[in-house]
C-alpha cells in the first residue's frame, strides 16, 4: 500500500518542498501528516479525505455534488444514520452504497446491512459534508407524520380538556415530540418563520425559507389543540385565553446553539394561528460588509453612520431586513467609550454592551415615552425600532439636531418617500431636511445556489421586458439562472442578499423638502446626484451572477 505522501506527490497535490516541510513539522508537533498539511493550507479537507480513501483502496464521494437516491436513504432508519453518522446514497447492482467518514467502523456497516437486507459497499466522504447531507435527507417529516397519525382517534375537544396538561409538558408525550421536531426541522431548513395554521379539516404547517413560504405538512384536525397548547406553554402564554392575540418568547437548543423564537397567536375562524419567528443571534453580529452593499453604496452609508450626529432611516416593507441592517450598523459604531441605547418593540436580538429597552404600552412605556427617558440618560447613539407617529418622529428629529446619532426604520417603498412621509406625520419640513442625513431603502432577494446556477444568454425580448440596462445593438451579456439541486432543495436558490438604495440628503434635497416637493421630484434629484435605485442595484447583482432577473422583478416594483 502506498504511503500518503506518495499519493499526494503522484497526483500533484503537493510539491516535494511542501511535503518535506510538513514531515518536519509533523515530527515536531506529533500529529498526522495529513492534518499538518490541512492546517498549513496546502490541502483542503476534501482533498485529504480523498487521498486517504485511495490509500485504502476505497472510493471518495463529494456529497454536495452527488445525486443521492432517496429510495436508498429510506432503507435505513434516520436514527441509525444519525447514530453512526452514515448515509445510504444509492444502489448499484443490488448493493447499497453507504457514505461514511469512518470506513473502519465495521459495526455501523453490519447494522446497515442487517436493517436494509442488502450487501453494503462503503464509500468515503468528509464529515462536514456527511452531517449536512444527513440533515437534508433524514428529515423529521416521517416521524412527525407518524406522531400526527397517532392522534387520528383523539376527540376534537382535546384543547378544552385541561386535565390533559401532562400531555403538553411530558418530554416523551407525542405532542411534545411533535412540536420539538417541528422547530428542529425548521431550524435545519434555515427557515425564518414557522406558520401553524388551523383549517376546517386539518392543521397546515408552513416554513418561510429565503423569504418564500413552503407548505411542509398537513396534520389531522385532532392534533390542533395539543400543538397550540404545547407552543403556548413553551412561550409562557396564557393557555386558557383563545379569544385575543397574544405574544411570547421561547428558547431552544439546536446542535449546541441557543436559538430564540418569538411567538404570536392570532384567533381565526378555525382556531388560533401561531407564527414563530426564529431569531438566530448570529444575525445580530453580522458585519455591514456581509450585507451585500455595493462599494459605492457602502461608502455613502459609512459617511453617514460615522458622523457623531444626524438621523439615518432604513426603509422597506416588513421582512426586508431593516433590523439586521441597523444591528450591523450598531456593531460598526459601538465602542466602549460611547453610550448606545435602543428602544424596540420587541427586542429581537440581545446585544452585548448595548442598553436595550423593551416597549410596554400596558405599563405606559411607549416609544415616545421611552425616548424621552433615553435622552435623559446621556446617550451618544440612539436606535428607535420604528418611527410610527408624530410624537416619536418629533423627539427623534430633535435628538438628531442636538448632537445624537439616531438610527430608525420607516415603512416606505423607496428612500425619497421617507422625507414626504415624515412631513405627512406633521414634522416641520425645515427640521426634516436639517436632521436627516441619509435614507437606505432595502429589499431581500434570494441568492442563486452556487452549486447549480447555470450561465445563459437571455433574449433581447427578455431584457427589454425586464427593463434591464442593455442597449440594442450591443452584445447581450451572459447572466445566470436558477436550476435546482439537492443542496438548495431543488429551488435553485440558497440564502438571501440585500438590494439597496442609498440617498444622501444634500442641500438641494433639503430645499426640496422645505418647498413640499413630491417624492418623485426628490427621487429625480437624488438620481442626478448619483443615487442608484433598488432595481438598478438589483441589475448590478444580476450581472455579478448573485441573483436572477426573475428574482429582482419579484421583490422590486
Amino acid at each position: 500500500m502506498k504511503q500518503l505522501g506518495e499519493i499526494l506527490l503522484d497526483e500533484g497535490l503537493v510539491t516535494e518542498g511542501q511535503l518535506m516541510a510538513a514531515i518536519d513539522e509533523q515530527l515536531a508537533r506529533g500529529q498526522s501528516l495529513g492534518r499538518t498539511l490541512v492546517e498549513n493550507g496546502v490541502l483542503t479537507e476534501a482533498q485529504l479525505v480523498a487521498a486517504l480513501a485511495r490509500q485504502v483502496g476505497m472510493d471518495f464521494i463529494d456529497l454536495d455534488d452527488y445525486a443521492v437516491d432517496r429510495q436508498a436513504v429510506a432503507m435505513v432508519p434516520a436514527s441509525l444514520c444519525r447514530r453512526y453518522v452514515v448515509l445510504p446514497i444509492g444502489i448499484e447492482n443490488g448493493v447499497l452504497i453507504l457514505a461514511t467518514a469512518d470506513p473502519g467502523n465495521v459495526v455501523a456497516v453490519d447494522d446497515v446491512r442487517t436493517m436494509s437486507g442488502r450487501q453494503v459497499k462503503p464509500v468515503v466522504t468528509t464529515y462536514d459534508h456527511l452531517v449536512r447531507a444527513i440533515d437534508r435527507f433524514c428529515r423529521a417529516d416521517g416521524e412527525m407524520e407518524n406522531l400526527s397519525s397517532a392522534f387520528e382517534d383523539e376527540q376534537p375537544d382535546v384543547e378544552d380538556d385541561l386535565s390533559r396538561m401532562g400531555d403538553f409538558v411530558d418530554d416523551d408525550a407525542p405532542i411534545v415530540r411533535y412540536v420539538n421536531l417541528l422547530v428542529t426541522q425548521a431550524i435545519t431548513d434555515r427557515a425564518s418563520d414557522i406558520h401553524i395554521e388551523p383549517a376546517e379539516h386539518d392543521l397546515r404547517v408552513r416554513y418561510r425559507i429565503d423569504g418564500v413560504l413552503h407548505e411542509m405538512q398537513r396534520s389531522p384536525k385532532q392534533i390542533q389543540g395539543g400543538v397550540i397548547s404545547r407552543v403556548k406553554i413553551m412561550s409562557d402564554i396564557d393557555i386558557a385565553e383563545r379569544r385575543k392575540p397574544q405574544d411570547g418568547r421561547m428558547s431552544v437548543t439546536h446542535q449546541g446553539r441557543k436559538i430564540d423564537l418569538r411567538v404570536a397567536t392570532l384567533p381565526t375562524v378555525w382556531g388560533e394561528k401561531v407564527v414563530m419567528r426564529i431569531l438566530d443571534n448570529s444575525t445580530a453580529s453580522l458585519d455591514l460588509r456581509d450585507l451585500s452593499f455595493l462599494d459605492d453604496n457602502y461608502e455613502k452609508y459609512r459617511e453617514s453612520f460615522t458622523k457623531p450626529y444626524g438621523m439615518i432611516l432604513v426603509t422597506g416593507p416588513t421582512g426586508s431586513g431593516k433590523s439586521t441592517t441597523l444591528y450591523a450598523t450598531l456593531n460598526a459604531v459601538s465602542r466602549p467609550e460611547i453610550n448606545v441605547i435602543t428602544v424596540e418593540d420587541p427586542v429581537e436580538y440581545r446585544l452585548a454592551g448595548i442598553n436595550q429597552v423593551q416597549v410596554n404600552p400596558k405599563a405606559g412605556l411607549t416609544f415616545a415615552g421611552a425616548l424621552r427617558s433615553i435622552l435623559r440618560s446621556d446617550p451618544d447613539v440612539v436606535l428607535i425600532g420604528e418611527v410610527r407617529d408624530h410624537e416619536t418622529a418629533q423627539i427623534a428629529i430633535e435628538a438628531a439636531l442636538t448632537g445624537h446619532l439616531v438610527l430608525s426604520t420607516l415603512h416606505t417603498n423607496d428612500a425619497p418617500s421617507a422625507i414626504t412621509r415624515l412631513i405627512e406625520m406633521g414634522i416641520e419640513p425645515f427640521l426634516v431636511g436639517s436632521a436627516l442625513d441619509a435614507v437606505v431603502a432595502q429589499r431581500l432577494a434570494r441568492r442563486l445556489c452556487e452549486k447549480c446556477k447555470e450561465p445563459y444568454i437571455p433574449t433581447a425580448l427578455e431584457l427589454t421586458a425586464a427593463r434591464f440596462p442593455w442597449v440594442e445593438g450591443e452584445e447581450i451579456p451572459e447572466l445566470f439562472r436558477h436550476v435546482g439541486c439537492s443542496a438548495c432543495s431543488k429551488t435553485g436558490y440558497r440564502g438571501r442578499l440585500a438590494l439597496h438604495e442609498v440617498m444622501k440628503v444634500s442641500e438641494e434635497i433639503e430645499r426640496l423638502a422645505v418647498t413640499h416637493a413630491s417624492s418623485a421630484e426628490i427621487a429625480a434629484t437624488a438620481r442626478r446626484q448619483g443615487m442608484v435605485s433598488l432595481r438598478e442595484d438589483g441589475w448590478m447583482k444580476v450581472a455579478m451572477g448573485l441573483t436572477s432577473i426573475t428574482e429582482v422583478m419579484r421583490v422590486v416594483a
